[in-house]
């Protein structure tokens, strides 16, 4: 379920006010500008905490923060409507573990003496953070103006979903699919790098779990996905049973493990212990805004997890098929949100149906819509570090059609002399030790990505 940036931030916002114990510049200025700055938080659908008196010193700073702390913020925006103590800059990173969105805002306008040095010292704060080793974002304009509005959505974005990530958790039942071992994951580098758990779960379990499954809750289930009226071909009611298993038991596991994010190995054993693919069971759980991955792809998971939290949709965890100079085919069996296909039944809309390879059900065969900016972007571990890459595109009508979901990718000629043709962009990326699935957002989500590898110390490939 794609959702916006704004809708994507559930939790309140923490604001500090940089105070001065001197008075000095333009005061009156200083309460104008901070006064329309959280009204344009509150008009953006923030709740703010901790703006209800300045922060001047180590004392009040913490006892900011520990309200901040208090209310669940996972964001923090810093105002400095008057440069106040550059020293205060290395109290919040002691005290705040996650990158800090600072917003300079403008002068008065006219002629006169200089009314703030908003501007000069959020450069002081963001050149000290940036000595110390502590992520920022810094965002730059007037509270009314909608390029900043925008800017400050996005950066708050970012703040919030580093933090995510920091206390994220990660279920992987099984392991990676057989010889798919470039999606092998190390917990210890998930844990060091990105701050996040990794929960091994055990695929025979789960296969248990799937049986146990109240018939009462499985008929219910399977009467919400009749609802959907999804077509159907070589396959029929009887078959929707199991996935309903599959979904509720990966439902169950979710919230009994407080998973943020779950991968699963779908083969070969589900196809041949329990007679099905789960890939309706993923399908609707990546519509609904759930991080899941197949084939074991614990990365793919969490480069979903990031996407959910940027507000750009869970994504389609797709392979790279084929390529020519401009064009990319991507293709996967069956299993992407079905809020990025077109209506169910329309041309091309998801229809339920048998694995073209092991021949038994349940996958969800739909094109990716046609004429929607895309994102294709990965997460990977390589050289004992994490490493991450992203780049847009469109989606073009295919020049063929396959089984499962599929989409065709064409870049524009600035996106190739910016980063490449796409041959060489992909040799360049497979010999960075980039794995063969790569996760497809709809919008303009590079840059996005970008600053998010930036906070978390990511090597980027453009």
């Amino acid at each position: 379920m794609q959702r916006s940036r704004k809708e994507a931030a559930s939790a309140p916002l923490g604001v500090m006010i940089l105070g001065r114990k001197r008075r000095g510049f333009d005061q009156e200025w200083n309460g104008i500008i901070c006064g329309r700055a959280i009204a344009a938080l509150k008009s953006l659908g923030y709740s703010t905490v901790g703006a209800e008196a300045p922060v001047v010193d180590d004392a009040t700073i913490k006892e900011a923060l520990d309200a901040i702390r208090e209310a669940g913020c996972q964001a923090l925006v810093m105002l400095q409507p008057s440069m106040g103590h550059g020293q205060l800059a290395l109290t919040v990173a002691q005290q705040w573990p996650d990158p800090v969105v600072l917003w300079a805002t403008p002068e008065r306008p006219g002629n006169g003496k200089v009314s703030s040095c908003s501007l000069v010292g959020q450069h002081l704060w963001g050149s000290s953070l940036r000595q110390a080793g502590h992520a920022f974002e810094l965002v730059y304009g007037d509270p009314d103006d909608s390029t900043l509005r925008a800017e400050l959505v996005l950066a708050i974005a970012i703040a919030r979903t580093a933090a995510v990530l920091r206390g994220a958790k990660v279920g992987l039942i099984g392991t990676h699919a057989p010889g798919f071992i470039d999606l092998a994951a190390d917990p210890f580098l998930l844990r060091r790098t990105l701050g996040i758990q990794l929960h091994p779960l055990s695929l025979p379990q789960f296969i248990e779990r799937v049986h146990a499954i109240p018939e009462e809750t499985v008929r219910e289930d399977v009467g919400r996905v009749l609802d959907l009226k999804l077509p159907m071909r070589d396959v029929n009611a009887d078959d929707l049973s199991m996935n309903s298993r599959c979904y509720l038991a990966m439902q169950e596991l979710i919230a009994e493990e407080s998973l943020d994010a779950m991968s699963i190995q779908c083969w070969p054993e589900l196809p041949n212990m329990i007679g099905q693919w789960p890939y309706l069971a993923v399908t609707r759980l990546s519509t609904e805004g759930r991080a899941v991955s197949i084939e074991g792809d614990v990365d793919g998971a969490i480069g979903s997890l990031m996407n959910c939290h940027l507000g750009t949709g869970s994504g389609f965890l797709t392979d790279w098929l084929e390529h020519d100079r401009n064009t990319i085919f991507f293709w996967h069996p069956g299993m992407a949100p079905m809020d990025m296909s077109y209506p169910a039944g329309s041309a091309g809309g998801p229809t339920l149906a048998k694995h073209f390879n092991i021949v038994k059900p349940l996958v969800v065969d739909a094109q990716i819509r046609m004429n929607e900016d895309v994102t294709v972007a990965r997460l990977w571990r390589c050289d004992n570090r994490y490493h991450m890459t992203a780049f847009e595109g469109r989606t073009v009508a295919p020049r063929r059609r396959v089984a499962g979901n599929f989409v065709l990718v064409e870049l524009t000629e600035a996106d190739i002399v910016s980063g490449g043709d796409l041959p060489a962009r992909f040799d360049r990326l497979v010999h960075a030790g980039m794995p063969h699935h790569v996760i497809l957002s709809f919008g303009k989500n590079a840059e996005a990505l970008r600053r998010l590898a930036r906070a978390l110390e990511l090597q980027w490939w453009a």
